[in-house]
């Protein structure tokens, strides 16, 4: 008969970690991240959802950056989407991408790079409202969410977080930086229609090439506020209406 096994040891305070979580393997992850002490006596219920949280909020985190990584970034798209189409509200979608990156990384090394997409990161946020959604949804690639945005305000919030970047040269080392610019395209959800995510990602990665193909450093957004539906958005218009009932 096999022995039996021996019962673990009991948990301060009589408190047991969440069920599949392991404390040790949780604090390392957070360690790395560069996150700060627990409050809280070590497995104590304050302890443990402080944990918790910190690791869900870890999950939603681009590591480099500390912004919202591209998980976030789909969840939060697809929130604005079902808002814009019920309350009919402005919302704009912006892409930007950080021009000749890849000449900074060849030239300066990948730990340079980082700090550019660092500094980058940290711009952007520092330029958006706190309603706004900043993520770092590739590479050298973030997107913004921005809710409630009026039409007329579109491409001077771009300008502005363009002019934002270019200002602002990088440190990549002691007594050496660089300047770096960023590609800015945008497009509006349609107002009060159902679209996806992919039609409305489609739209503003069009208005980015343009950027990149006119030159760079440049924000480019769709010619109208209200774009065109297209016969898929219709499809969900009138599958998602009372009108079904009537074919």
């Amino acid at each position: 008969m096999e022995p039996h096994a021996r019962p673990e040891p009991p948990h301060p305070a009589g408190v047991a970690p969440p069920r599949g979580l392991n404390p040790d393997v949780a604090l390392q992850l957070l360690r790395q991240s560069g996150h700060g002490p627990l409050p809280g006596e070590p497995m104590s219920d304050v302890w443990l959802q402080a944990l918790v949280d910190a690791l869900v909020d870890l999950s939603s985190r681009d590591a480099l950056t500390g912004l919202a990584n591209r998980r976030s970034f789909e969840l939060a798209l697809a929130r604005e989407i079902d808002r814009v189409a019920r309350s009919g509200e402005p919302a704009l979608l912006l892409t930007l991408d950080i021009d000749h990156f890849k000449k900074v990384n060849d030239t300066h090394g990948h730990a340079a790079g980082d700090l550019v997409i660092q500094a980058v990161g940290a711009a952007l946020a520092d330029t958006v409202r706190p309603m706004d959604l900043v993520a770092r949804v590739g590479g050298e690639e973030f997107s913004i969410v921005l809710p409630n945005c009026p039409a007329a305000f579109g491409p001077q919030v771009a300008e502005r977080i363009r002019k934002r970047v270019a200002r602002t040269p990088v440190e990549i080392a002691p007594g050496e930086s660089v300047s770096v610019t960023v590609s800015v395209g945008g497009a509006f959800a349609p107002q009060w229609v159902r679209t996806t995510a992919r039609i409305w990602i489609d739209r503003t990665d069009l208005q980015l090439y343009r950027a990149k193909s006119e030159g760079r450093n440049r924000c480019c957004l769709e010619p109208t506020a209200v774009p065109l539906v297209s016969a898929e958005e219709k499809g969900l218009l009138f599958a998602s209406s009372s009108f079904q009932d009537f074919t």
